[in-house]
């Protein structure tokens, strides 16, 4: 198993913050990657991001961005809260299986870019059922997890969230009404077909949003390989990588 605390160290380092900086950030971010199943997604093996970057290195180092670019507005009295959008941060991306070379076969709109926010927030949800009891932030952490792929659009859910063809489904019976009514609210907003096209409505969402990109495409998305796996769902290079 991956060594939580070095994995964690070793992306802080990458970044120029403050050690007054880092514990701030430290006492969010701790309470999510001790969980089993956050360390699981370290794994670079067990769950391939973009390219051999683990997932839950991608998260962290998309936590650290939000958590920067949230600071800077805050300096110009834009009021973002940065606990809020480092916690959208951390759980963004917390879909079931790994994307990269599933051989699960859905129908397109179905596929693993439109679905996986709503997979995210249903295992945010069962994993921290704590960041959840304050409606009124769950509100905001569920639409910014819901949107954070903006321009890319989400999979709308209907009530019985059984057409979208999710790979954690069997979950939905733990998450109570109010909680399903929120995500459900938030993936039908502006919905075309059975996809919905708008960025978060809450600053803090698309401050997270913006972060995911910058990390993606600069720092993560550098092959065209690895881009061209994220259309496909390819990637032989993995497979040349776990054969040796």
């Amino acid at each position: 198993m991956v060594n939580c605390t070095n994995e964690i160290s070793d992306i802080l380092v990458m970044y120029n913050l403050t050690e007054e900086e880092k514990k701030e950030l430290l006492d969010i971010i701790n309470p999510i990657i001790i969980h089993e199943e956050f360390i699981k997604r370290l794994n670079s093996k067990m769950y391939p991001h973009h390219g051999n970057i683990s997932l839950g290195n991608h998260i962290v180092s998309d936590a650290i961005e939000t958590y920067i670019i949230s600071k800077k507005k805050n300096r110009k009295k834009e009021k973002v809260d940065v606990e809020l959008a480092v916690v959208i941060a951390m759980f963004h991306d917390l879909y079931e299986l790994p994307w990269q070379n599933n051989k699960i076969n859905k129908r397109f709109l179905n596929k693993h870019g439109f679905t996986h926010p709503i997979e995210a927030v249903i295992n945010a949800y069962i994993w921290y059922p704590e960041y959840f009891k304050d409606l009124t932030k769950a509100r905001v952490i569920i639409d910014g997890i819901i949107h954070h792929m903006y321009p890319f659009p989400v999979r709308s859910i209907n009530v019985n969230f059984n057409e979208s063809e999710i790979n954690n489904l069997d979950k939905i019976d733990f998450i109570n009404d109010e909680i399903k009514n929120l995500i459900i609210e938030s993936s039908i907003s502006l919905k075309k077909l059975p996809i919905s096209f708008r960025k978060s409505i809450y600053k803090e969402g698309r401050v997270m949003s913006r972060a995911d990109k910058l990390i993606s495409f600069k720092k993560e998305l550098k092959s065209v390989r690895a881009l061209k796996a994220c259309i496909t769902g390819k990637n032989k290079k993995l497979y040349e990588k776990n054969d040796k």
